[in-house]
């Protein structure tokens, strides 16, 4: 931990360069703090391509400073403290660990602000948050690997228990089991957003178990990595970012998750002083969520019906929390009809039915 704090230090004086001076009449300055590297090729990477966006956006106008890496708890409450030191007018964090550090930073600077990425709590009215309707991608990747295994068990890489990979889950599952009564969900819990050993261990143990279709909510590449391994018997999907070198196979599908809009949009209302705090919750219709190129893995009956879900969702058409839907324990949750309001899905902390085990506590 010593070692990697000491190189997260280097990495935000790299990341700043000589701007971090710069005077409040000189470029806004929007920064960034990521929990992986930007390499990882998946949820750190497309962040960073969110960041690059608003400096494409508004050129000379803006700086960019970032550091990448940043474990959750301590270190992080330490670097927020830095950026907002070194001039930052606002800051971005994204992972849903520096919560309460953002919350804690964002009071003793009350001029700058601070935008956390998918986390609930707002306690300074300098404080917004973000987040991303991930389970839409979900529905669609759940009906194509539904469609897809010839072993009836599919398989999801689990982070942490917290109700957007919760939700994950869930709508994978109720999508597989809607195309294909027989599946089973094999879900392994990690306990990390970043780790290619242990996501290929968890891949690795799922496909030893039967499981021919593999989708990750974790941040690397190593999942579909170790599909490939399988020469075409093992399928997943890309995740985060459209992780494209994996395709036409194993990588069939992705889910990218488009942050660009947003960080546009809020570093351009800093500028033009009409920002406001919020709590966005955004998806398909908004260009949020999106769905990488579905390959020619995928059969055209299967492809076409995944692309029916995604233009009915774009369109606020279909909800993928819509009933008749049970918890696990075979208490109804959904009646026939019957939407998942936001609150409920804010906070959902239990599987559905047909799933097996427990969400770790």
């Amino acid at each position: 931990m010593n070692r990697r704090t000491l190189l997260a230090g280097a990495a935000l004086a790299l990341a700043m360069g000589g701007t971090a001076f710069a005077g409040s009449h000189g470029p806004t300055k929007a920064c960034f703090v990521y929990v992986g590297p930007i390499g990882d090729g998946g949820w750190t990477y497309q962040h960073h391509q969110g960041a690059l966006a608003v400096k494409e956006e508004f050129g000379d106008k803006v700086e960019i400073a970032w550091q990448e890496s940043v474990p959750e708890g301590a270190d992080s409450e330490r670097v927020l403290t830095q950026f907002a030191l070194s001039g930052c007018n606002i800051i971005f964090t994204t992972s849903f660990g520096y919560m309460d550090p953002t919350n804690t930073v964002a009071a003793k600077f009350p001029d700058v602000k601070f935008e956390h990425a998918t986390g609930y709590k707002r306690e300074h009215p300098n404080v917004s948050t973000y987040d991303a309707r991930f389970y839409e991608g979900r529905a669609v990747i759940g009906t194509i690997a539904g469609h897809m295994t010839k072993t009836n068990k599919i398989g999801y890489i689990a982070s942490f228990p917290i109700p957007e990979v919760i939700q994950g889950i869930n709508s994978y599952y109720h999508h597989a089991k809607k195309v294909n009564p027989d599946v089973e969900l094999v879900v392994t819990w990690v306990s990390t957003w970043f780790d290619p050993a242990k996501e290929a261990d968890a891949a690795r143990a799922m496909i030893d178990q039967g499981v021919d279709v593999i989708t990750a909510h974790t941040d690397s590449t190593a999942p579909l990595a170790e599909a490939a391994k399988e020469n075409g018997a093992v399928v997943g999907f890309g995740q985060a970012s459209d992780m494209a070198a994996f395709k036409p196979s194993p990588r069939v599908a992705s889910i990218i998750d488009n942050w660009a809009p947003y960080y546009v949009k809020r570093v351009g209302q800093v500028m033009d002083g009409t920002y406001e705090q919020v709590a966005s919750w955004a998806g398909m219709p908004e260009g949020e969520v999106v769905i990488g190129e579905i390959t020619e893995a995928v059969p055209p009956e299967v492809k076409a019906e995944a692309e029916a879900m995604i233009a009915a969702m774009t369109a606020g058409e279909y909800h993928p929390f819509t009933g008749p839907i049970n918890k696990q324990d075979g208490t109804p949750w959904l009646a026939e009809g019957e939407v998942a309001d936001d609150g409920t899905l804010a906070g959902m902390n239990f599987y559905i039915e047909g799933i097996s085990g427990s969400v770790p506590q």
